[in-house]
């Protein structure tokens, strides 16, 4: 049943208005009713006349049954949280006296509650554009000013994610930048796909080997993150001035300092990513 409403929901959201009235146009001839398909769509969708830019911008699911399992309403709910829009309705039929009597009840979301969920997602949906907004505009300040000071990142575009990367010439292992909300850092990354774990923790073992050698070089110690629990491995240098929520005016002295450090992060591992890609064929 579930899995039926998808594929109809699916449908349904690619369909023109124009569309939508053929397809019930059809179905109201084949049922034998004389309802006029184009004015009883425009009044489910209360609208005075068609708009085809908003019609199926929003796609709900109604799941009508008995009974619900708890693996669905577990699915239900975890889609909820997704920004889909689905509900559970229970119908329990009962026989009285020769008369058939019809429970009707919304089990999901619950009635009492569903105005807050729309509320929470909603809120929820500012904030990513929100924090998607402020990312790009650091990145955009960052790479701006990197580009006068490298060349490493120059023909990279600012991105709403959380860092921004480019590859050394050995696939797999990149010089990124990283910023969360209040913290920022410099790092190289090193993760060569599926299947590669043994080869990602050999190639960081055998930079682990020229550590002293690397840290001198850098100017200070950096993290070794071999990552054991994950398939990719780490070594980064954290600059301890802040995150992108940060008051804005304080970002040029935390972008200087990220940059300052990839400058020195490059300098330091260029000269031992090309002696690993020599020795291990890479």
């Amino acid at each position: 049943m579930e899995l039926q409403a998808i594929r109809y929901s699916a449908m349904v959201s690619t369909m023109t208005f124009g569309k939508s009235i053929e397809v019930y146009s059809n179905y109201l001839n084949k049922s034998g009713q004389q309802t006029d398909a184009h004015e009883s769509i425009l009044g489910f969708l209360d609208w005075d006349e068609p708009d085809e830019d908003r019609f199926a911008q929003d796609v709900r699911m109604v799941l009508v049954s008995a009974e619900f399992s708890k693996e669905l309403t577990t699915a239900v709910m975890w889609l909820n949280d997704r920004d889909l829009d689905i509900r559970c309705i229970r119908m329990k039929p009962y026989s009285d006296n020769g008369r058939l009597l019809v429970d009707v009840q919304q089990m999901i979301p619950l009635p009492e509650a569903a105005a807050y969920q729309v509320q929470i997602r909603e809120k929820e949906r500012k904030d990513k554009a929100e924090r998607y907004a402020i990312r790009k505009r650091f990145w955009m300040q960052l790479l701006s000013h990197a580009r006068s000071k490298l060349d490493l990142h120059a023909n990279i575009s600012p991105s709403e994610t959380s860092w921004v990367g480019v590859g050394s010439r050995v696939r797999g292992l990149g010089f990124n930048y990283g910023v969360t909300k209040h913290e920022s850092q410099v790092e190289i990354y090193l993760d060569r796909g599926a299947n590669c774990d043994e080869e990602n923790k050999v190639i960081f073992e055998q930079l682990s080997l020229h550590k002293d050698e690397i840290e001198e070089q850098f100017g200070g110690p950096l993290e070794w993150q071999r990552l054991d629990e994950k398939q990719a491995c780490r070594i980064k240098k954290a600059v301890g001035l802040g995150g992108y929520r940060t008051d804005e005016s304080q970002w040029q002295l935390i972008i200087e300092s990220m940059v300052v450090a990839m400058v020195a992060l490059k300098k330091a591992m260029s000269p031992q990513i090309a002696a690993i890609k020599t020795s291990l064929n890479l």
